[in-house]
């Protein structure tokens, strides 16, 4: 698959980091985009309105809340051990094989001119 996200992609282990953006307040502040600039990382942002662009929702939180479903907490503390020994458990492919969606999502939504969402 060749266009914009995959040249991105391509381009990152020889020119440096790139940063999926969201344009919320925070992010877009003078103070961030300056230490941006100051760590020469490039900015790719994330369109808005667009959650199954994001891989916290459509990869993340997905499995999570897959795993939360067969699970049974007493308290919120035992709730809270819980998700992070979760969180811990996860391998590096697994944020990995969540990025590669990312790639293909991404282009899709590029193809289609913004016009995307994941059904």
């Amino acid at each position: 698959m060749d266009g914009p996200i995959n040249n991105k992609r391509c381009g990152m282990l020889s020119s440096g980091i790139v940063l999926l953006h969201d344009n919320a307040r925070p992010h877009t502040a003078a103070r961030t985009a300056q230490l941006l600039q100051q760590f020469r990382w490039e900015v790719f942002d994330h369109l808005p309105y667009s959650p199954d662009l994001t891989p916290s929702d459509y990869h993340l939180f997905m499995h999570l809340k897959k795993w939360l479903a067969s699970q049974s907490f007493e308290d919120d503390d035992r709730l809270k051990t819980g998700v992070t020994t979760w969180f811990k458990s996860l391998v590096v492919d697994f944020f990995d094989n969540g990025i590669r969606k990312l790639v293909q999502r991404y282009q899709k939504c590029v193809e289609v001119r913004g016009d995307y969402v994941e059904k």
